[in-house]
């Protein structure tokens, strides 16, 4: 797991680099992605044949026998990974993805190589983007729906991760539990099916931590220098992440004072891991700097909105409406199970062992952090943190001395598991129609679009009929740009010597220098009108 985490971290950084290059093709990428898995496939062979042998059916089918409850608990789980596959294999509709996390790629691609874009639109050009690099792979391979099943599968390696962590401590079956609580937040559902990037970081963010308790328990100083280089990854999925090393600093004097280490040494051993860490992320920071004078922009920059990469003191007389919130009212659900194990949680820390209070320190500075950092409240938000939460709730229930209300506790778990098919299920049954060809594509994004927040799509096939290959439109008004499939210039980075041939608003008034500009075309759904000044080009 370790391995694979650092090796997707190569793959990304191998894209980036064919990016930077200039060699962001079909053929430049095809050889580097089959010289890279062939390499792999010599390196690894024997283990991946341990491996095999390792995932024994027999052994599987004897404990499912043995473990009927636990049983349900897994299938629940596969049910859950089947429905959100569902709507992976269905068109990209999600807001972020259609901002940035598609577009940037599909402009990069349409480039052939990663570069800076100025303005206001899509600022995000700059900052490290990991994830971002194995979609612009898939999708020169394939499309969004290649994108996102890589983010999918993200999903499915933190299970897997969840339940290696905490086979330290629980049984089988607990770990397990712990598992079914984590796929069952709503917010792991939604996420499970878009193009975003926050399952990749929470994988990383769960590796490293995974690798601070290795180091943790055997001093093996290789685990500090893992711990350190997948967080790194962390932060280059997603910027934030850097906040995570307030959280560390706190794990390493807890394990100062336990292994009774002197100062000196965890300062040392401290800031070899912040040195590692924002090494990852450094050939993007440098790439920040030099396109803009500002390596973290666009946080920081006071031009642009704030993107969220700052300490903000809360208001502490809304405390406990935001405890309230945070638990049962976020914009993106997560399972009430951690509320409900909460009073069991602080009645038994005291009993702890060394990694289960580990992880719930973890666990309460995540929160604290999340709290801080993030001005909108939405589950996706604490997403990286979750699996810790799940972890701990599935080892109170384990450690519940009272059998009955043991039983209670995992059958609520199991309750709001089928709840959370149920939800999901319903959410993502308009992907089965386009699934099944009998709805097409176009059809499919006509209907579920959002055009009054800034979606776009030819929904009659005007542009695609009327423009040729060498037309370019300027662009004022457009939110999201992935589905703009011909040659464009949006308003937010046109600068003085672009040339176009038209001019297109969405739901929005055309700028006064066009004034004499003449309407063509009008979409009632998208709200977009085209305006062209004598079929000439012009020139900004």
């Amino acid at each position: 797991m370790f391995a694979l985490a650092i090796l997707i971290g190569i793959y990304s950084y191998l894209v980036f680099s064919l990016g930077i290059f200039g060699l962001l093709n079909l053929s430049a990428v095809l050889l580097t992605t089959v010289i890279y898995f062939l390499i792999l496939t010599i390196l690894y062979r024997q283990k991946f044949k341990f491996t095999l042998r390792d995932l024994s059916i027999e052994k599987l089918t004897v404990w499912f026998k043995k473990n009927k409850l636990f049983s349900f608990v897994a299938l629940i789980i596969l049910i859950q990974a089947l429905i959100n596959l569902i709507g992976v294999l269905g068109p990209e509709i999600s807001f972020d993805s259609l901002w940035y996390h598609l577009t940037l790629p599909k402009l990069y691609i349409a480039s052939g190589h990663i570069f800076h874009i100025p303005g206001s639109s899509l600022y995000y050009s700059d900052v490290p983007k990991l994830t971002e690099m194995l979609y612009t792979s898939a999708m020169i391979f394939s499309n969004d729906i290649l994108a996102k099943l890589i983010h999918f599968s993200f999903g499915i390696l933190i299970l897997v991760a969840i339940y290696k962590i905490s086979r330290k401590f629980m049984s089988k079956e607990f770990s397990v539990l712990a598992v079914a609580i984590f796929y069952a937040n709503l917010v792991v559902g939604w996420e499970s099916i878009t193009a975003y990037v926050d399952l990749s970081r929470t994988f990383f963010e769960i590796m490293a931590l995974w690798g601070f308790l290795n180091w943790f328990e055997t001093k093996q100083k290789k685990w500090l220098v893992i711990s350190a280089v997948i967080l790194g990854l962390a932060v280059a999925a997603k910027l934030i992440a850097v906040f995570s090393l307030l959280i560390f600093l706190v794990l390493f004097i807890y394990k100062k004072f336990l292994q009774k280490e002197k100062w000196l040494v965890v300062i040392k051993n401290y800031l070899i891991f912040c040195f590692m860490t924002i090494l990852i992320p450094l050939p993007w920071l440098i790439f920040s700097y030099l396109n803009t004078g500002n390596p973290l922009y666009p946080y920081f920059t006071t031009q642009l909105a704030d993107s969220g990469m700052t300490l903000v003191l809360p208001n502490l007389l809304n405390f406990f409406g935001d405890f309230y919130n945070f638990f049962l009212r976020l914009n993106d659900p997560i399972t009430p199970i951690y509320l409900i194990v909460l009073p069991l949680f602080i009645l038994g820390f005291k009993k702890f062992n060394f990694r289960v209070k580990t992880l719930a320190i973890y666990a309460m500075l995540a929160l604290i952090i999340w709290y801080l950092t993030e001005q909108v409240r939405g589950g996706r938000f604490i997403l990286p943190y979750l699996p810790v939460f799940s972890i701990l709730s599935a080892y109170v229930v384990g450690k519940v001395q009272m059998r009955n209300l043991r039983m209670f506790l995992v059958g609520v778990i199991i309750f709001v598991g089928l709840i959370s098919i149920g939800y999901r299920g319903i959410a993502n049954a308009k992907f089965v129609p386009v699934i099944l060809d009998r709805e097409t594509r176009p059809e499919f994004l006509t209907k579920y679009l959002n055009f009054s927040f800034g979606d776009f799509y030819d929904t009659d096939n005007y542009f695609r009929n009327h423009l040729t290959k060498n037309d370019t439109v300027l662009l004022y008004g457009f939110g999201r740009l992935y589905y703009v499939d011909f040659n464009f210039i949006d308003s937010s980075w046109v600068k003085k010597g672009d040339r176009f041939d038209y001019v297109a608003v969405q739901d929005g008034v055309l700028p006064q220098r066009f004034s004499d500009w003449r309407e063509i075309y009008y979409n009632k759904l998208t709200k977009v009108k085209l305006y062209t000044k004598e079929g000439q080009q012009w020139v900004y």
